[in-house]
């Protein structure tokens, strides 16, 4: 005797979700031990009338380890996270921190004045102030009447 199966195609999509969710984790999250190269720091990057505002999220670091670079119109930013002295003595439930370099380049959208630039660290945050250069900060015109 052959028993029918009705099909359920929601079933269906979610193992397909499954399997998808599956490869993403095998392929990005390493095993233990096995993850060596430092997270790229999240950047938000804005302007106001004056200024061009990069903000990079950098926690644990401290500002020793980070090192700011500006050349033509690339900000690039590069760091090193030291690996953590490994104990014999540990055996590790979880282990996710990263460690090693990274870098990352931002094409700046307009001229800046080099001399003026400036950077915070505090908190884990990253501030670095660019000031536009005068030729490309909005100018306000008044309008004469005759």
């Amino acid at each position: 005797m052959t028993t029918i199966k009705r099909w359920e195609p929601v079933r269906e999509v979610m193992t397909l979700r499954e399997a998808m969710d599956q490869l993403f984790n095998d392929a990005f999250m390493h095993s233990a031990g096995a993850r060596t190269v430092a997270s790229t720091p999240l950047i938000n990057m804005y302007q106001t009338d004056d200024d061009i505002i990069v903000k990079a999220t950098l926690p644990g670091y401290t500002k020793d380890e980070v090192n700011i670079t500006l050349t033509n119109d690339f900000l690039t930013l590069q760091g090193r996270y030291e690996k953590e002295e490994e104990d014999e003595g540990k055996s590790y439930y979880i282990r996710e921190q990263s460690y090693g370099n990274f870098e990352r380049s931002l094409r700046l959208p307009v001229d800046v004045e080099l001399k003026k630039v400036e950077a915070l660290f505090e908190d884990g945050i990253l501030t670095i102030t660019l000031p536009k250069a005068e030729a490309v900060k909005p100018k306000t015109i008044s309008i004469k009447a005759k």
